[in-house]
């Protein structure tokens, strides 16, 4: 369907070239006043097609319990040059719950509890590394601190897929990777065609060919030497399927590619807001490092703390790393009371949910304090989607914001620049899989 016809009643908006623009400045302010011309809204950006969006509790109901068989994820889809087709996050039918059942037992919450120290190591390591190195955080430095977090998490998934010390072969190949691939390649498909070597469709590709190459070298090397730890790789190269097939080189590039950009830069995304909201709030900050002063180094208890969970559950819920849940129909279906055609894409704007006044009072404020004590359905906080394409990675992401935030709280001490720690909050951009800051957050080391 072009953008701009009915979708069943509800128009996209006009035209469609200014609205794609209007939501890559402020992704989640653009849904959100979408969303208040009525619930389901329609959203149309150019090169892709128009998409019915809810923003309710009920909506998200219908929507994560809409029957296994009836929804697939979307094509065109805007990350598949990313991930590929054979990731999990495309894959559907027998495939997808067959890839999934292949994957969840390396994000067991046991498997991910064991992972603590490594998470605090890598978060030290880039506190205390040597300055020459180039990656340190000296005190008194002033820093990025979305880029220490991509570090921190990139060493932490880097670990869980290859095992400890991969960072050195791959960590530069994923860097270069997810640089490459831009905003506007992300929602303009139009500019994903060669132009001689030298645009920036050029160099993601030449990106994404180094870094498979990097992977495919580590692929081969693991086979000749056998399996090493129970790490990710070794669970993926034995995996077969019910004909006693094995993944192609081809595919494991693709579900480590999935792994390595779901499995970093959402988290490092709420890490840095998470800092940011926290060093605006003195009082809120010094309930936090008290706590924490009280639960010793032991990751796994530091990861209980409840002051702790609250501050990440808030974080995630005005700040969801990836904002919008998508699928396509592979059956006309009637949703949230409009009757929806075969091949349409409905979804769920997980940032409008998450500001929903009737759930959360004050939905604008940073109120950790309204997860003590009570305990929201799936349907009503989605930070990481839901029903059975729920993200397979959850229990991972969530337990290393928790330990990375209370290593860096209870190892260092920090001030947010004086412009954000008083000015607007920044606002929200597309940025790979996931939103980001739409300017630096930046913070100076003090000890």
């Amino acid at each position: 369907m072009p953008i701009g016809h009915s979708m069943n009643g509800q128009r996209p908006p006009r035209p469609a070239l200014l609205h794609g623009l209007a939501a890559g400045l402020d992704f989640e302010g653009y849904l959100r006043r979408r969303a208040a011309s009525g619930d389901p809204f329609a959203v149309g950006f150019p090169g892709f097609p128009p998409v019915l969006f809810t923003g309710t509790a009920e909506g998200a109901r219908e929507l994560f319990r809409a029957p296994v068989e009836l929804v697939d994820p979307p094509r065109p889809n805007p990350i598949e040059p990313m991930v590929g087709t054979a990731s999990l996050i495309l894959s559907s039918g027998p495939r997808h719950r067959t890839d999934r059942a292949m994957l969840a037992p390396a994000f067991h919450r046991a498997k991910v509890r064991a992972l603590g120290e490594v998470i605090r190591e890598s978060t030290l390591r880039e506190l205390e590394s040597d300055s020459g190195t180039g990656v340190s955080w000296p005190v008194g430095s002033r820093v990025d601190v979305l880029t220490k977090a991509r570090s921190i998490t990139l060493r932490t998934i880097l670990a869980a897929v290859f095992g400890a010390g991969a960072d050195s072969e791959y960590a530069d190949a994923v860097d270069d990777f997810l640089s490459t691939f831009t905003t506007p390649l992300l929602v303009a498909p139009v500019l994903r065609r060669a132009t001689g070597g030298f645009g920036p469709w050029d160099r993601f590709v030449a990106a994404r060919s180094r870094l498979d190459r990097r992977l495919l070298a580590g692929i081969a090397r693991r086979r000749a030497e056998g399996p090493a730890a129970g790490d990710l790789l070794d669970l993926l190269l034995a995996t077969r399927y019910e004909d006693g097939s094995a993944l192609t080189d081809s595919e494991l590039c693709e579900q480590l590619r999935t792994l390595l950009v779901a499995g970093h830069e959402t988290t490092a995304t709420s890490l840095t807001w998470a800092l940011y909201h926290l060093h605006r709030e003195p009082g809120l900050l010094a309930r936090l490092t008290d706590e924490l002063a009280q639960t010793g180094d032991d990751p796994a208890e530091q990861a209980t703390a409840p002051l702790l969970d609250a501050v990440c559950q808030e974080t995630l819920r005005l700040h969801p790393a990836v904002p919008i849940v998508l699928r396509q129909l592979r059956e006309p279906w009637r949703w949230r009371g409009v009757d929806v055609a075969a091949g349409q894409t409905i979804g769920l704007a997980v940032g409008v949910l998450h500001s929903q006044a009737s759930i959360w009072p004050a939905p604008r404020m940073f109120h950790p304090d309204r997860f003590l004590g009570r305990k929201f359905t799936p349907f009503e906080y989605a930070p990481f989607g839901g029903g059975h394409r729920r993200c397979i990675g959850a229990t991972l992401a969530e337990y290393e914001l928790r330990v990375v935030l209370a290593t860096l709280l209870t190892r260092a001490r920090l001030r947010l620049d004086p412009a954000l720690a008083l000015g607007r909050r920044p606002r929200t951009v597309p940025h790979n899989l996931a939103t980001a800051p739409k300017r630096a957050i930046h913070f100076t080391r003090t000890a």
